[in-house]
């Protein structure tokens, strides 16, 4: 019998899967790749028309493409959009003619500082047309007539994003969104899409206090039109998570939300401090994924950024080089599990009221202290005992609790539960 895969493994076989598709902010590669999710998630897809409002934006033309080249006079393809989807301009409009490289040469962008590497860049607003390829590719092009073909089409159509959700004991939410819009990049797009993934069915597996909605859409248009579309209902949103560049070997990198302090930045912040990982906490800003959407002030949400070399902050970033050799097994794994305890510390996260707040109760008789018999961290779970007498007003969460005394979530989180059994605090 052959070994079981890891979730590690799988979520890379997923990636690896994925990274063929030629993916823009709309298209048949977008549906393609929610297909191949839904096969290991269910999804609720959404198609939303060209022209329809959403906030300040307008949902663009539907984009898509059936093959590029740039063909030698011998009509050798030197460049070619089935070799990789990165070699087009994502967007680009339709072209089919023959030029000298003099006037080709307008329409092609490489990376001189990165030769070997295919640069990945798109022209979503503005009709435009263009390859890209190596610095080595074009330095060895020589003079003289190419032909050149786009078969690609720009026309009404739609917007696709989807949803996955995963029912909770309260309607409260807590999302978690990843982009599904770049072309064969691996790091910057799919790993996120693959934690995701497996997060959510690591969540089925349970009975989740919160419900959670996993949300695949196209970078800043699809967060904006999801936002447009359930701007009713966003209250109902509680804590959110945006995935992105989830892959590498790098350090993870928490960024805030916009708030600063919501429990979502709270919770990573504990989780990652007390496992002990090599981290970085980073500040709120403006710029970067689909969490400035979610934080903008009118929405104002709770949502921070789980990433591990953050966007721009590795050299492979936007790049032919971020393929799913960038990306491994372990890192993906190591994602997820910050996901998956971080996940656990917000459902678990309540308020409580000691029902003895005259004088410290007394635990022996009720059997608290024996119960600690024999544990090697005994001393530990008694003082997050007392500590959760101490602070059980009402007004002090769990979390709370665990900052304070400088203690990990689950002692804290397992000294409630033993008090809420012996009658001693209530929710």
């Amino acid at each position: 019998m052959a070994p079981m895969s890891t979730p590690g493994e799988e979520m890379h076989a997923l990636v690896e899967r994925l990274y063929p598709l030629c993916r823009s902010i709309t298209g048949d590669g977008v549906r393609a790749t929610l297909e191949i999710v839904d096969e290991y998630v269910p999804l609720r897809v959404h198609e939303v028309p060209t022209g329809t409002q959403v906030l300040d934006w307008t949902v663009p033309q539907e984009w898509n493409i059936r093959d590029a080249y740039i063909a030698d006079g011998a009509g050798n393809r030197v460049v070619d959009f089935a070799a990789s989807s990165l070699h087009v301009l994502g967007y680009s409009v339709p072209v089919e003619r023959t030029m000298p490289l003099s006037e080709l040469r307008e329409h092609l962008y490489t990376l001189p500082d990165q030769p070997t590497l295919v640069p990945y860049r798109t022209s979503y607003y503005e009709p435009k047309w263009g390859f890209c390829l190596s610095q080595e590719t074009l330095d060895g092009l020589p003079d003289g007539d190419y032909e050149v073909r786009i078969d690609s089409t720009l026309a009404d159509g739609h917007l696709t994003y989807a949803e996955h959700v995963v029912p909770g004991q309260v309607p409260d939410e807590v999302i978690v969104s990843c982009h599904v819009c770049h072309p064969s990049l691996a790091n910057d797009n799919l790993a996120g899409v693959a934690v995701a993934v497996h997060l959510a069915r690591a969540l089925a597996e349970t009975t989740p206090y919160y419900t959670y909605r996993f949300i695949f859409a196209p970078g800043t248009v699809g967060a904006i039109t999801w936002l447009a579309r359930n701007a009713e209902r966003i209250e109902q949103v509680k804590h959110g998570l945006v995935l992105a560049c989830a892959g590498d070997s790098g350090q993870l990198n928490y960024k805030r939300s916009r708030q600063g302090d919501a429990e979502i930045d709270r919770v990573l912040q504990h989780v990652l401090t007390t496992s002990e990982r090599p981290h970085r906490i980073n500040e709120f800003s403006p710029y970067g994924y689909d969490e400035r959407q979610y934080c903008s002030p009118g929405f104002n949400l709770g949502v921070g950024s789980l990433s591990r070399t953050p966007y721009a902050g590795y050299p492979e970033y936007h790049t032919s080089g971020d393929n799913p050799d960038f990306v491994t097994p372990a890192a993906m794994e190591d994602t997820l599990a910050v996901c998956r305890e971080a996940l656990a510390v917000l459902d678990r996260n309540r308020s409580y009221v000691n029902l003895s707040p005259y004088g410290e109760p007394q635990l022996g008789r009720r059997g608290l202290y024996d119960s600690l018999g024999g544990r090697s961290d005994a001393k530990q779970a008694q003082m997050a005992m007392l500590w959760v007498l101490s602070l059980s007003d009402g007004d002090h969460s769990l979390l709370d609790v665990a900052e304070r005394a400088a203690l990990p979530f689950d002692t804290v989180a397992a000294a409630a539960d033993a008090l809420h059994g012996a009658g001693l605090i209530k929710a």
